[in-house]
């Protein structure tokens, strides 16, 4: 599906609530309770959302305490975080702290680190906040559909000593397969979406809004933190003449940089953190972008201008974060492993157990795989067995014709080259995207024991197969 549609209708509303500059779009904000006091409970339960703005009527979605995105939870760096997750939907479900180094018992994936919260139970989150940064949560009980319907939040945790802004604005991104009465289409679980790019929506939403336009002040550093809970749309952004500059990725502090050709690039999953100033006069509006898709681009809303101008210079303050107490990989020390993803359409099939294997496995309806194996439920045999506090390579090879965002839970990893070139920032990242063809490089340490997930962020690929587990073992821990 194409946003055609909506992008006609939002070009052609010219009066009332739609045209309705947002101040201060940004999800919820709660404090997190202390050691003593009771958690935070999250209630995840259906319900209803404007995703369209006025005149149109509410869509059914399924949310975390009645809100879409669910409460933005924003703790310091160290505090001790309490969640009491309620399932108030009519199947079980989980909470996963994307991006969160958590304990293993608290990362929330169904048979492998919990059973699910049963229908009308409870389960209780808690672990130590300890990076900083731009996360999210999310369930992994059929993510595709309980993300597909409006399941997520953002996590954010600040750092003791934060980059001077003006703002700090929080957005998710998120897409939607809508009908044409305004209801979330049902066909989850769709085979062509699978074997494709995974479900692409044809409406696209900021914090569960479609903004015509944002209010901004001329001469304000704003801090803007890019969550993309879509399940498989790749976002591009262009800021219409800004130049933000990226500060963090995933979380994690990089070395402050444009981003090439001006488009900042946010996959599955992915966060981007942005310093922009709003070097536009009073009065003035620009428009933001998404270019990711040739052939395909569209408005996703205006930065408007107030009449006033907060600074006539843009500030010499430093855009540079604290590093995170994160465990440098030893290169020279470093065991490297090869990983190939194949299956899709279009995509190659020989590797390891061959064609037959993969055929066989296909007609069992799976459709990707790692390493020729396809996942088929989360227990399974290791795809890899490390030794704790061991250094580790990996190779990935992307055999298929469609991007994949590979993320790789309890961890962070540099990102140390592509296509065989070292990457200019050796980023800190949980999430990763390989283009079609790619060869990307990652490097880490093996530091956090148990059993992780490893999967593609394209939900409907994950589904059919595309997840492998990566077991540290604690009982070999090198010193």
């Amino acid at each position: 599906m194409t946003l055609n549609r909506l992008i006609s209708r939002r070009h052609v509303l010219c009066t009332g609530a739609a045209f309705t500059a947002i101040s201060a779009l940004s999800p919820a904000r709660v404090a997190m309770a202390g050691p003593t006091e009771d958690p935070f409970l999250l209630r995840a339960a259906a319900g209803q959302a404007a995703l369209r703005p006025a005149p149109y009527g509410s869509t059914d979605v399924w949310s975390y305490n009645g809100s879409l995105p669910g409460p933005e939870i924003r703790v310091l760096q160290g505090d001790r975080i309490r969640v009491l997750a309620e399932n108030g939907l009519n199947e079980g479900t989980t909470v996963h702290w994307h991006g969160i180094r958590t304990p293993n018992a608290m990362d929330g994936v169904p048979f492998l680190t919990q059973d699910p919260i049963p229908v009308g139970g409870k389960f209780l989150y808690e672990f130590d906040a300890l990076d900083a940064g731009t996360f999210w949560y999310h369930p992994h009980q059929r993510s595709s559909e309980q993300v597909g319907r409006g399941l997520y939040g953002p996590l954010i945790v600040e750092e003791a000593d934060p980059i001077r802004v003006d703002r700090d604005l929080t957005w998710m991104l998120d897409d939607w397969r809508m009908t044409r009465e305004g209801q979330i289409a049902g066909d989850f679980g769709s085979r062509h979406d699978a074997m494709h790019g995974g479900r692409i929506g044809n409406s696209v939403t900021i914090n569960g809004q479609m903004p015509e336009r944002i209010s901004v002040r001329s001469g304000e550093r704003i801090r803007l933190r890019l969550i993309n809970a879509a399940n498989a749309r790749i976002f591009g952004l262009n800021f219409g003449g800004l130049a933000p500059v990226v500060v963090a990725l995933d979380g994690q502090p990089v070395s402050p940089h444009v981003p090439d050709d001006d488009i900042v690039v946010v996959g599955p999953a992915m966060r981007v953190d942005l310093v922009i100033d709003m070097t536009g006069k009073p009065g003035d509006a620009l428009t933001v972008t998404d270019a990711f898709y040739e052939g395909l681009e569209y408005r996703l809303v205006d930065l408007a201008y107030g009449p006033d101008r907060l600074r006539d210079s843009v500030p010499d303050w430093s855009m540079a974060l604290p590093p995170n107490p994160l465990a440098e990989p030893d290169m020279q020390a470093a065991t490297r492993h090869q990983i190939v993803f194949n299956g899709g359409m279009m995509g190659q099939m020989m590797m390891g157990g061959g064609m037959g294997s993969m055929m066989e496995q296909m007609r069992e309806g799976n459709m990707w795989f790692i390493n020729g194996k396809a996942a088929t439920g989360h227990m399974m045999d290791p795809l890899l067995l490390l030794q704790q506090g061991t250094s580790h390579v990996l190779q990935m090879d992307n055999r298929t014709a469609w991007h994949h965002p590979m993320h790789l839970h309890g961890h962070s990893f540099r990102v140390i080259a592509r296509n065989g070139q070292p990457t200019r920032h050796r980023e800190w990242q949980d999430t990763v995207l390989l283009a079609p063809e790619e060869r990307v490089e990652i490097a880490f340490v093996a530091d956090n024991p148990g059993d992780w997930m490893f999967h593609c962020h394209i939900l409907e690929h994950q589904a059919a197969g595309m997840m492998g587990i990566i077991r540290v073992d604690p009982g070999t821990t090198k010193t």
